[in-house]
């Protein structure tokens, strides 16, 4: 399955960092940006996770909640959100059912080695609940100005 724009954002419960959980219809009347990202700690996410930290005053006078998601888990993102400071939701989708709802799991390529991975991507959902747009493949540098503006739009 994969998400376009247009679409209805595809419900989800995920346990989060601190032992809570985030669920879509509690986010009811807000911006949403969920992106998806590889990998706790490592250097894109670290600098993709620091970019959307920088911005995120900004993203809150637009009233729109910034979630991070991963397949790590939340012990692993409680130390990622600890060392880097990030204060947004780190969700934890261990056994990939929302990454595969959005299309996100697919098959990557390193080195000539294939495997399964999450695809960089992110979706701006309305606070309707609409997917207003979807950035994939994404490339880290300028990416979280790109969605802010995107936001602001809204």
């Amino acid at each position: 399955m994969s998400v376009k724009e247009g679409d209805k954002a595809p419900a989800f419960s995920m346990p989060t960092d601190s032992d809570r959980k985030i669920d879509l219809k509690d986010l009811k009347g807000r911006a949403v940006v969920l992106y998806f990202y590889p990998k706790d700690s490592t250097p894109g996410c670290t600098k993709e996770a620091c970019a959307f930290r920088d911005l995120l005053p900004d993203f809150h006078k637009m009233h729109a909640e910034v979630i991070g998601v991963s397949k790590d888990s939340v012990k692993r993102h409680d130390n990622f959100k600890a060392k880097y400071e990030l204060p947004f939701t780190l969700a934890s989708d261990e056994d990939g059912d929302v990454c595969e709802r959005c299309g996100v799991w697919v098959e990557k390529s390193m080195y000539g080695r294939q495997f399964m991975g999450i695809e960089r991507a992110t979706f701006l959902i309305d606070a309707k609940g609409i997917v207003r747009n979807v950035w994939r493949k994404v490339k880290v540098n300028g990416h979280a100005e790109d969605v802010l503006e995107a936001v602001k739009a809204l």
